[in-house]
């Protein structure tokens, strides 16, 4: 198990570090002078003039070769400097943190969601397995993946906001502002963790210490919550922590038409404005995250898992 720790970690480690190089070379290989884009990042107002821009170069150490150029960038993001937005003038660390915590609050709040409906229907649809229950349960929940978010999320407003009032159609200003958001982004996951708990379960039930359990006269709700839902829950936390990552940057569509201020439309107006340092360091804190999150999701997996647990140790 140790050794599959060291694994994992060293993994990690190399994985952020070629993220946050190709995070590092996007004004290199972007249009425009690199030299001129980094100093816009670094210095407050616009450089116009050849030989002030040539003096702050050499003064930031534009001149130096690309790795040292990285190691002083990588120091720099490792101290919170993510450097000035072209379009505010303002660091960007300001921008992005707010965002952050918008997007990690709406994500949780989706994937709580969709975590506590699909154990409620994954374990129902694998007790009445082959049964009216379970096609329909399965039916529905694989025709989520099919309803695209462009258009449902259009579809809630029209629905929920403007014809009958009932919730706002856009901003992030109170718990309600957040329904619409989340039932949108809640129902592809919703999709894949009732299969995932159905088929779980299902594998569980079938296991030889359930079945001896049941023989032995435990009752059922007791052989579920005690030996069924322990291991058959299981799949759920890799895919819980894979859709977290997922979602944290894959969010721009409901945040843009919801007005939602977060990571996505962080990264939407970066991009539609060619605000370079605003993009790395929405992309960087994103996909270190999103590294961070799926290896120890994998961690975590192993130390419950006892098979994996055995066969790693």
């Amino acid at each position: 198990m140790t050794a599959f720790l060291a694994r994992r970690t060293a993994t990690l480690g190399v994985t952020v570090l070629l993220a946050s190089f190709v995070v590092f070379l996007i004004p290199y290989v972007t249009p425009g002078d690199p030299v001129r884009k980094i100093i816009r990042s670094r210095v407050a107002g616009e450089v116009i003039d050849d030989s002030v821009a040539q003096a702050l170069a050499a003064d930031l150490g534009l001149q130096d070769p690309l790795a040292v150029q990285y190691l002083r960038w990588l120091g720099r993001l490792l101290g919170g400097d993510m450097g000035l937005s072209y379009a505010s003038r303002t660091p960007v660390v300001e921008q992005v943190l707010p965002a952050l915590g918008i997007t990690l609050s709406l994500v949780v709040m989706t994937l709580g969601t969709a975590a506590v409906v699909s154990v409620v229907l994954g374990v129902v649809a694998a007790l009445q397995e082959g049964r009216a229950a379970d096609r329909i349960i399965t039916t529905i929940t694989q025709a989520f993946i099919a309803v695209p978010e462009y258009w449902l999320a259009p579809v809630l407003v029209l629905v929920f906001a403007l014809n009958l009032s009932l919730l706002p159609s856009a901003g992030w200003s109170g718990p309600s502002s957040a329904v619409l958001p989340v039932a949108v982004l809640a129902l592809r996951p919703t999709s894949y963790f009732t299969s995932a708990v159905r088929e779980g379960v299902l594998d569980a039930l079938g296991a030889e210490h359930v079945v001896a359990a049941r023989a032995r006269g435990l009752g059922r709700f007791r052989t579920l919550r005690r030996h069924v839902l322990p291991n058959g829950l299981l799949p759920l936390t890799t895919l819980v922590a894979v859709w977290f990552a997922g979602l944290l940057g894959g969010s721009v569509i409901v945040e843009v038409v919801f007005a939602v201020p977060g990571m996505g439309r962080l990264l939407y107006d970066a991009v539609r404005n060619s605000d370079i340092p605003l993009a790395q360091g929405g992309v960087v804190v994103v996909v270190g995250l999103a590294v961070v999150l799926t290896t120890a999701a994998d961690l975590v997996h192993g130390l419950l898992n006892p098979r994996l647990r055995g066969r790693r140790a």
